[in-house]
């Protein structure tokens, strides 16, 4: 399989967008912590962690439903990126049909939504950080439609129930695996959390 800085390269040649790349980032980081939580024995973080980073490499350049992630999962089966690999990123887009029949794959859909509400609740806050963002804070803003309207709530929702876990775990595990990160996604360390 190629390494980071292979799939690194890919990103940064499908997509140009310093949003969506902040995303991949937020993703990988979710799903180098969800494999330690979720996964099965002998699943490798890199796999994992590949799989975060490239999940939406191609929508920047292909965005519509016909195109994104088909577009992408042939680019990937021609770089020699594995079968669970292509099908773990078919499978975060519902409309796909591809089932989510791995750890790696419910670790992905379940993650993907959420990783991007988040950081729009960090950014929405006075200190810009996830160091000060509690799970009632965000359960409140996902009742509110009009608050990162794009962000399919239902994902989020039907991601929790495939994982088996409770909303509230999932969300406070995340907010803890992209603290490390959120320099790097477009969020502020606060001073008393360095």
């Amino acid at each position: 399989m190629p390494d980071r800085n292979d799939a690194w390269k890919l990103l940064c040649e499908y997509t140009q967008g310093d949003g969506l790349r902040k995303h991949a980032l937020a993703v990988e980081a979710a799903m180098r912590a969800a494999v330690k939580r979720y996964g099965d024995a002998g699943d490798d973080e890199d796999e994992w962690g590949l799989v975060g980073l490239l999940h939406d490499f191609d929508y920047e350049m292909f965005p519509t439903a016909d195109q994104h992630p088909f577009t992408g999962a042939n680019i990937l089966c021609g770089r020699g990126y594995s079968e669970r690999f292509i099908r773990a990123i078919m499978g975060h887009a519902t409309y796909t049909n591809v089932p989510r029949d791995t750890a790696m794959a419910r670790a992905l859909f379940a993650t993907d939504e959420l990783c991007g509400f988040l950081v729009a609740c960090a950014l929405v806050r006075p200190t810009k950080s996830l160091d000060d963002l509690e799970v009632s804070s965000v359960k409140k803003k996902l009742k509110d439609k009009a608050f990162a309207r794009s962000v399919n709530r239902d994902d989020i929702r039907q991601g929790v129930e495939e994982l088996g876990v409770d909303l509230d775990e999932h969300i406070r595990f995340v907010i803890d695996a992209l603290r490390p990160v959120q320099e790097q996604i477009g969020l502020k360390r606060l001073a008393s959390s360095r």
